[in-house]
This record gives structure tokens, C-alpha cells and sequence, in this order.
């Protein structure tokens, strides 16, 4: 006898419960598009229509379009425009741009071995463990600002920690100041960095370290393998994947950073980044249309870093997941 098909037996069809979920996860999904519209694309919007005029605080707020002036003072020197003329140069922004790229670099590589050594103690069982883990967090958990202050007062000429210890160690360099001087300036902020955030590192590293199973530790100690031969072949190609997360963290986030160098030495003596090269056009030089352009160039160099680590990186994570399946 045949049976009829009725609308909710169709409904139950693949094809039918498949296009039902596509239209649920429409809906459920334009809320959060509508908000990321409003909180980040209006925003970006609005940086690039002020970065294309000729707009100052201390010109009676009179705006102007001027195109890509703005972009061309800051990237390659035109003296030709309102940029230029307001003191906008090319040479502060590339002396940001590799400043910026010296920081994230150096900062972030020795945020990883740091973290990657914290990691493997805090994976390891002893007692003691879970106050190690506590206190190696200590500092992640310290406002940014705070521990700017902290590197601050450590380094102070005569009475810092640091001028102290080489004082009574009878070493020179007691009186000198290193906040005023170009190479130690950058180097007290990647330490001051480090410093800070290689616990997070250490923590996503952590997390990475808990996931591989303790069953190929035991096989390759019975087979004889050392511990730098467990480590090389196995922690290392299984920890790819966390490694790979913790580097597009730090990297895009050491890529923006503003508040080290501005509490340490206002971005002078050579550890200008260009975050603060874009506040300082902002806040001090009272010029908005080329600190937008500042701020849009910034958001860019961060756009092509996420890009080559999402085509590259990414492209290893997405490997080494599948090959620890």
C-alpha cells in the first residue's frame, strides 16, 4: 500500500533540515555581524574619511579633502601638502615602523623560549606544583601600566634596584640613565614586556603540553629515547599547534603596542612604535587627519601580519592538527 509523504516527513529530509539550518544560522548570525558593524567597521570607516582631509584642532576645526596627502607626507616624504607642512615626516613613521618590528620580534621570540621553558616545569608533577603555577602567573596578572612603573623605578638613576645592585657589586654604570639613552631604552621595554607576558605564553604552551598523551612518553622511554629525543620528536611536533596559536597572539598584539613605551619614555630614545607616533600626531601636535592616516598605516601593517600568518602558519597548524589525529 503506498504511503503518502507528508510536510513534516519532508521537513525531515537532508535537503530540507539543511536549508532550515542555513536560515537559523542567518538569523542567529545578523545580530553579531550588526554589532561588529557598528563596534569595528564604523570606526575603521570613519579613521580612512578623516585620514583623506586636512583636519586640525588648531586650524578652527576646518576640514578640507586632500586625498592621499596625508599618506604620501608620512610614506615617502611629500613636502608638498598640509602633512608636511605641519611637520609630518616620513622618517618618524619608518623609525616607528622598524622600531615596531624590533620589538615584536625580539619580545615575542624570547616570550616563547621563556614560556616554552615555564611550561615544561609547570607540566612537570612535583610538589609545589600548583604554587609554582600560581606564582609564575603573577605578573601576566599585573595592569600593564603598573608594570611600566615597576621597570621605572628599577632602573632610576641612584635609586633604583638595578643602579643599586651595580653600586654595591662596584660596577660602572651606577649613574647612567637608561631610559634616556637609545639602545638600553628599547631594551628596558622588551624586558619590561617580557617581563610581563611570557606567563600567557606560558600558559597557552601549558595548555598544549596537558593535550599530548603520556602513553608516547612511556613507549619511547622503553624503546631508551632521552629526554631531548622525547622533546625534538615528540613534544615539539605535537606542540606545533599551540606554539602556532600563542605567535598570532603575541605578534598582532606586540604590533600594536602603545602603553610600555609611552610610560617608559614617551616613545623617545628610539622605542618610538607606531601606536605612539599616531597619538602623539593625535594629542600633541593636535593634528587629526594625518594621525588618522598614522592610525589607518598601523592597522594595516597589523592587516598584512594577520594575512601571512593566516596563509603560513596557519597553514602548518592546520597540518599538525590533522596529523595528530
Amino acid at each position: 500500500m503506498p504511503t503518502s509523504t507528508t510536510a513534516a516527513e519532508r521537513s525531515r529530509k537532508p535537503g530540507a533540515l539543511y536549508a532550515g539550518e542555513r536560515r537559523l544560522a542567518r538569523v542567529m548570525i545578523t545580530p553579531t555581524l550588526a554589532l561588529m558593524a557598528v563596534v569595528a567597521a564604523y570606526p575603521i570607516g570613519y579613521a580612512i574619511w578623516l585620514s583623506l582631509h586636512q583636519y586640525s584642532r588648531t586650524d578652527a576645526g576646518v576640514s578640507r579633502w586632500v586625498g592621499f596627502e596625508n599618506y604620501s607626507a608620512a610614506l615617502f616624504g611629500d613636502t608638498s601638502g598640509f602633512a608636511a607642512a605641519a611637520g609630518i615626516a616620513s622618517s618618524d613613521f619608518w623609525a616607528a615602523f622598524w622600531h615596531t618590528m624590533v620589538f615584536a620580534v625580539i619580545s615575542v621570540g624570547l616570550e616563547l623560549l621563556i614560556g616554552l621553558g615555564m611550561a615544561l616545569i609547570m607540566n612537570a608533577a612535583f610538589r609545589g606544583r600548583a604554587l609554582l603555577r600560581a606564582t609564575i602567573l603573577v605578573p601576566y596578572a599585573v595592569l600593564t601600566i603598573v608594570s611600566a612603573i615597576v621597570w621605572q623605578t628599577f632602573t632610576e638613576t641612584g635609586t633604583g634596584f638595578v643602579p643599586q645592585v651595580l653600586d654595591a657589586l662596584g660596577l660602572p654604570g651606577a649613574e647612567r640613565v637608561r631610559l634616556a639613552s637609545t639602545p638600553d631604552a628599547m631594551a628596558i621595554v622588551i624586558l619590561a614586556d617580557v617581563w610581563k607576558t611570557a606567563p600567557f605564553m606560558a600558559l597557552l604552551l601549558l595548555a598544549g603540553l596537558q593535550g599530548i598523551p603520556k602513553d608516547l612518553y612511556e613507549a619511547a622511554r622503553v624503546d631508551g629515547a632521552s629526554r631531548w629525543q622525547q622533546f625534538r620528536t615528540i613534544t615539539l611536533p605535537l606542540l606545533r599547534p599551540a606554539i602556532a596559536v600563542a605567535l598570532i597572539f603575541r605578534t598582532l598584539d606586540a604590533l600594536r603596542v602603545f602603553d610600555l613605551p609611552w610610560v617608559l619614555t614617551r616613545g623617545e630614545y628610539g622605542t618610538s612604535t607606531l601606536s605612539t607616533e599616531a597619538y602623539k600626531t593625535f594629542s600633541s601636535q593636535q593634528l587629526i587627519g594625518p594621525g588618522a592616516a598614522l592610525s589607518v598605516l598601523t592597522f594595516v601593517v597589523v592587516m598584512a601580519v594577520s594575512l601571512f600568518y593566516i596563509r603560513f602558519i596557519g597553514g602548518n597548524l592546520r597540518d599538525a592538527t590533522s596529523e595528530g589525529r
